[in-house]
């Protein structure tokens, strides 16, 4: 007590004005404060004939413009001679320019004779460009929109293309409406799929989906798009190809049923597969319950297959299957 009492005593006026005095650091000039660049995330996948030291250059190639590996797949399948690596590292933009990363990412491709050599930085690069295709079915196209409004894909839907020609009332219209996002009612006979006007419409896509697209597309389509097209099968594939798989399943009496996500090929349901999932029925399940616990399947199958394709992971393997980091 005694010591406060002295502390008390002791104040001055000139201590007050010195307690209140700002302390503010003084002021730089301009070109002395240089404010560090934020780190971007990008993305690297490399596919090329198997040899010592690939790894390393392509360690060198990030490190030596200060970028820093966070993680790296590779695979080098037995008794093959290919090489697969998908690598995702952080880097400073302002010591590793976009374009400059494009180059040296290209160099490194032709000395090591790649495949292929693709690299993204999802921050700076514009998202993939896409046109959903659907018919009278619309879940899978409904979760599509929602993930796609909610940023959870990495995608810009810049059209819907269907053989139904829905009511302007529906949800999807009042969405599609409401998000400026056009929709083409292209109706198909047996003797005409109208694939010419398909493809006006998506020339200037990346990639297709086909969310539930019950119409199929002829090989001189897919050799004028010549792009990939992904579609989401209702039924695990290899098993009840074809119309109504789900019917197929039920009346089989199976305990799993599945989804399957896969590249179209001219081949009906033999393109490689990205991604399948599978859920669990009983005799409990009527075909009603069936069928609903199979298109929850479809929404996350191809959800997921989009979300791969747009990270890089999907690499095409040997004949008619896919490498999946």
């Amino acid at each position: 007590m005694d010591l406060l009492r002295r502390a008390s005593i002791r104040y001055s006026p000139q201590l007050n004005k010195f307690a209140k005095r700002s302390f503010t650091h003084p002021k730089l000039p301009s070109d002395r404060l240089t404010a560090p660049s934020a780190l971007l995330h990008g993305i690297h996948v490399f596919h090329c004939p198997d040899e010592v030291g690939i790894v390393a250059k392509l360690s060198e190639c990030i490190a030596s413009k200060g970028g820093n590996i966070l993680n790296a797949d590779v695979f080098v399948p037995e008794k093959e001679n290919v090489f697969y690596c998908r690598s995702e590292f952080v880097f400073d933009p302002a010591k590793w320019p976009r374009d400059q990363m494009d180059d040296d990412f290209s160099k490194l491709g032709k000395m090591f004779n790649a495949m292929r050599s693709v690299v993204r930085v999802p921050n700076l690069d514009p998202k993939y460009k896409i046109a959903v295709l659907a018919s009278k079915q619309d879940h899978c196209l409904v979760d599509l929109l929602h993930a796609w409004q909610d940023s959870k894909l990495p995608v810009d839907i810049i059209a819907v293309i269907s053989n139904h020609d829905r009511c302007a009332n529906s949800h999807v219209m009042r969405f599609l409406e409401r998000h400026e996002v056009p929709y083409h009612y292209l109706n198909t006979t047996i003797d005409d799929k109208n694939e010419g006007d398909i493809l006006n419409v998506v020339k200037d896509t990346d990639f297709l989906v086909l969310a539930r697209y019950m119409q199929i597309l002829s090989g001189n389509f897919l050799k004028s798009y010549g792009r990939d097209i992904i579609n989401i099968h209702h039924g695990l594939l290899p098993s009840f190809k074809g119309g109504n798989p789900s019917k197929q399943a039920f009346d089989a009496g199976v305990k799993l049923i599945g989804a399957t996500s896969h590249f179209v090929t001219e081949e009906l349901d033999e393109g490689p597969i990205i991604e399948q999932m599978v859920d669990r029925v009983s005799h409990r399940d009527n075909l009603r319950s069936f069928v609903h616990k199979s298109e929850n399947l479809e929404k996350q199958c191809l959800a997921k297959a989009i979300k791969y394709y747009c990270e890089l992971r999907v690499l095409p393997y040997i004949k008619n299957k896919t490498v999946v980091f």
